[in-house]
């Protein structure tokens, strides 16, 4: 019976994919804090020099998931740890095989050298995308929920928790699939960057009126969750979904951002422009052919996606991992923006 028996302790040596990642950077320097020894991967010198600087108890292997040397770098000598499988694309910069050969590639290879270095338990950061849009505006997914996989992502991460579920079947490791929605929080990429300074500016649309709902997770209340993993009694072999407390619309969504961004001083312009929903159902269908010829484009994949309701009930989380998010949308919107500017960034 889930939640029978006590949790486990953390473990002293940790390792970690996607370190230098927009939520790895959270997820290491909490475990730069606790643990004896974190092992992370980064695809560059760089940002190994970074993570490194955080801690003595950090050390960085610069490569790439998909290359066995760099696996075999990453889990030289560390024995029984956790593994957070964080690595991933969620945007392909050289097309929709970038997305199968590092989100299901990379994860058999992680797989495979954490079940030969003897990991004590794997979690893996999947994804709401294998599991589509909800079919109406009030549902929400839930652990039971089918899979219905949302074009290249949503199928790459589809394989990839399969891939990890079976591995947990077979007896080759513990493993755990935590399944966040849209990200946001400190160490954000460009991308998430450019999103407030279109909202700050008036220049964001809303595809109709902006009702469907989405669910989010500040990245802070994610890194929470996925250390919760981890330790519980419960959760080998189980998924769970990790988000704020509520699902939003779409348009509180932007109007929160618009708050944060004036909260911190910022000038912010009121107009919210609308777009015909049959608009982002246009950019869907051309998202839908691009994606079949291999080619990618993230502006087409983003609007296709905004008109959907994407949202998550948290109670498997909350029952069996006690998980309850700490942080809500308004305060966790200003410390993204408060971090933007405490980094130079233009908004």
């Amino acid at each position: 019976m889930p939640g029978v028996g006590p949790d486990v302790a953390p473990s002293p040596i940790v390792v970690v994919t996607g370190g230098a990642g927009w939520l790895g950077q959270h997820l290491v320097r909490n475990l730069a804090r606790t643990r004896a020894r974190v092992r992370c991967l980064v695809r560059s010198g760089d940002e190994a020099a970074v993570l490194e600087n955080l801690s003595p108890t950090v050390e960085a292997v610069a490569g790439d998931v998909r290359d066995p040397a760099a696996a075999d770098r990453l889990f030289d000598g560390v024995g029984a740890a956790t593994v957070f499988h964080a690595a991933g694309v969620i945007h392909p910069e050289h097309g929709t095989r970038e997305l199968f050969d590092v989100n299901v590639g990379g994860t058999q290879l992680v797989l495979d050298r954490a079940r030969r270095a003897g990991a004590t338990r794997f979690v893996h950061v999947s994804s709401n995308s294998p599991f589509g849009a909800n079919p109406t505006r009030t549902d929400r997914f839930t652990e039971d929920s089918p899979y219905h996989p949302y074009l290249g992502y949503g199928q790459s991460k589809y394989e990839a928790e399969l891939l990890v579920q079976r591995s947990h079947d077979r007896g080759d490791l513990a493993t755990v699939i935590v399944r966040p929605p849209w990200f946001y929080g400190p160490y954000q990429p460009a991308r998430q960057t450019r999103f407030f300074a279109a909202v700050r500016r008036g220049r964001f649309p809303i595809p109709g009126p902006g009702t469907n709902r989405r669910s989010l997770v500040y990245t802070g209340n994610l890194v929470d969750g996925l250390l919760r993993a981890e330790v519980a009694a419960a959760a080998p072999g189980r998924a769970y979904w990790i988000a704020d407390a509520e699902p939003v619309e779409l348009r509180t969504v932007l109007a929160t951002v618009r708050s944060a961004l004036q909260a911190e001083g910022l000038r912010v312009s009121s107009r919210q422009p609308h777009l015909p929903v049959s608009a982002a159902a246009f950019a869907a269908r051309v998202d839908q052919v691009l994606q079949s010829q291999g080619r990618y484009v993230q502006a087409v994949h983003v609007l296709g996606e905004l008109r959907d309701t994407i949202a998550c009930d948290i109670g498997r989380a909350r029952a069996e991992l006690g998980y309850e998010p700490a942080v809500g949308l308004l305060e966790g919107m200003r410390t993204s923006v408060r971090w933007c500017l405490q980094h130079g960034a233009r908004l």
